[in-house]
């Protein structure tokens, strides 16, 4: 995973965690699965006991939903990722629900666009005979976490 975040064009301030800002960089580049990936790394690592972990947690459930629309989307007749509209939503409410406790702001992250993300992409799979939502043309992309430095 190392040699993964290493290929990453990740800056910043410094007081941000490379997987962290990895995070963003596959998610808006629309590589959902290294998002959850990279960002799981340093979930883990963290452990269960890090302020950080639901909010963590969060995210990568949020990026874990846009993988199962972008299998949908890419073949949405095949056995397995034409079924995967309901575990998305799953993983959208559960997003939320991760998220919601960080509001405001966490870790430089205006909160107000994952959560309406989340929310959005759950309200519009909630029926039965919903639709994919998701598509290359109209993928989401999250803001990069802004660090202000506090005055001294």
């Amino acid at each position: 995973m190392e040699e993964f975040v290493g290929t990453l064009a990740v800056g910043g301030t410094g007081t941000l965690h490379s997987c962290y800002l990895g995070y963003f960089e596959c998610f808006n580049s629309q590589r959902y699965y290294e998002a959850h990936d990279v960002l799981e790394h340093l979930w883990l690592q963290e452990g269960r006991e890090a302020s950080d972990y639901a909010y963590y947690k969060g995210l990568i459930q949020l990026a874990g939903g846009f993988v199962h629309l972008k299998l949908h989307h890419t073949q949405p007749e095949h056995p397995k990722h034409g079924r995967r509209l309901s575990p998305a939503r799953r993983l959208f409410l559960l997003a939320a629900a991760n998220l919601s406790p960080y509001a405001p702001h966490h870790l430089g992250l205006e909160m107000k666009h994952p959560l309406y993300l989340a929310r959005t992409m759950a309200d519009q799979l909630e029926r039965e005979d919903a639709m994919n939502p998701w598509s290359p043309s109209t993928a989401p992309l999250l803001p990069l976490p802004k660090i202000v430095p506090t005055a001294t």
